[in-house]
């Protein structure tokens, strides 16, 4: 995986990888990989489980925002 950043050169990330072995529904993981729009299953497995991550990530930042009172930028002045 490539991170980059306006005006930085490339900077390649390593992911240590291992093997698993899991029982998946051969077609609900074809359905996926389609869905996603990736070429293989194990880049289905990832993106998947990159998605459910993300959630989880958006969900606890709302939950930390709940009851922070936003106001309207005209409102922090004066």
């Amino acid at each position: 995986m490539v991170s980059r950043k306006p005006g930085k050169t490339a900077k390649i990330v390593r992911e240590i990888k291992v093997s698993r072995t899991y029982r998946l529904n051969p077609a609900r993981v074809e359905e996926a990989r389609r869905a996603l729009g990736v070429p293989t299953a194990t880049a289905a497995i990832e993106t998947a489980l990159d998605m459910v991550t993300f959630r989880h990530e958006l969900a606890e930042g709302t939950r930390v925002l709940r009851g922070i009172a936003i106001r309207p930028p005209e409102a922090l002045d004066g």
